[in-house]
């Protein structure tokens, strides 16, 4: 994070440990000193590729990638229209289809493929869905507020939590404190021994302790086990009770031999490996890129499997003739 620059004025999270990086719908970011000195005039445009830019539409940088956060506001406006649900669909390849246009929709808008075709197809979605997309809106809305309320719900309960606890721990501190103070008038102001006056402070903090023992709510049943997910499948395998899982059955079954492939021949060999370079077979190939190498490809490769390809072909057509197949 201490890398992270305004790309406008040069400013680092090093320099300026409060800086504060924005970015607005092309991605690019910008500290809130430069947005601020953008929009002195009203209105401005993005210094790296010359957008066109609202105020409004800035928001802070969440992510230390700007490319993750455009990505995600594309995505973020993009359910907001397909926004359907797995029903909707007569069955799930149908679903699975529209799941990848969403993906594809998505990668075009972040790496500005096909820009106007994939907004064409967007406002034809838009238009042929318009009644579905309402419905799911609202019920999505209503799932938020459902949601929000048991956030708010939970919340209120910890707090109530927290504010009970305190008060009791308080109400401990000045208990013990009073008992404290109590033991040092006694000690200062009594005729008796000190010794006979702590042990009766003692005496009666054990009563103490085992009044409040007698008067404590019972403690919570132990957790038991779960035996399937919040769905309502079941485990497949459960754990004993003594917490220990059984010691797996030993395979007997043989351990794979690798046995090299041998070829019938019925015509010509093909060329070797070797063969194919000092032949100079390969001089009618094309040389492979760096990617390809990279991936393991070499023009051997396409050359043996020619060259097999032709082999096979010559020795079947020997074979028919030799049969009577072919005339």
């Amino acid at each position: 994070m201490d890398e992270q620059a305004c790309p406008r004025c040069k400013t680092t999270k090093y320099r300026n440990p409060s800086l504060k990086l924005m970015v607005n719908v092309c991605g690019h970011a910008l500290c809130d000193s430069c947005v601020d000195l953008l929009f002195l005039k009203g209105s401005g445009s993005c210094p790296d590729c010359g957008v066109p830019l609202r105020r409004s539409n800035f928001r802070v940088q969440i992510f230390e990638d700007p490319f993750v956060e455009k990505e995600m506001d594309i995505r973020r406006r993009v359910m907001r229209d397909y926004n359907l649900k797995e029903e909707d669909f007569a069955n799930l390849q149908d679903y699975n289809n529209y799941l990848e246009e969403v993906e594809r929709i998505v990668y075009n808008l972040t790496n500005n493929i096909e820009i106007v075709s994939t907004n064409q197809s967007i406002d034809r979605f838009k238009r042929e869905n318009k009644d579905l997309i309402a419905k799911n809106r609202i019920r999505s809305g209503r799932e938020e507020i459902i949601l929000e309320e048991l956030l708010e719900e939970e919340k209120i309960l910890v707090e109530s939590r927290k504010r009970a606890i305190a008060h009791e721990e308080m109400l401990e501190k000045k208990k013990k404190m009073r008992s404290k103070e109590a033991l040092i008038d006694e000690l200062m102001f009594s005729e008796q021994s000190a010794a006979s006056i702590v042990e009766t402070f003692k005496k009666r903090k054990l009563e103490e302790q085992e009044e409040m023992e007698r008067h404590r709510e019972p403690s919570p049943p132990p957790l038991v086990a779960a035996t399937q997910f919040s769905t309502g499948i079941k485990f497949s395998q459960r754990i004993p009770k003594d917490g220990f899982l059984p010691v797996p059955k030993e395979d007997d079954t043989p351990l794979f031999k690798y046995e090299p492939l041998v070829l019938t021949r019925n015509g010509p060999s093909a060329p070797t490996w070797e063969e194919v370079t000092e032949k100079k077979y390969i001089n009618h190939v094309r040389e492979s890129s760096v990617v390809e190498r990279a991936g393991g490809y070499l023009p051997q490769l396409a050359c043996l499997r020619a060259l097999e390809e032709a082999f096979d072909g010559l020795r079947t057509v020997a074979v028919a003739r030799w049969t009577g197949q072919v005339a």
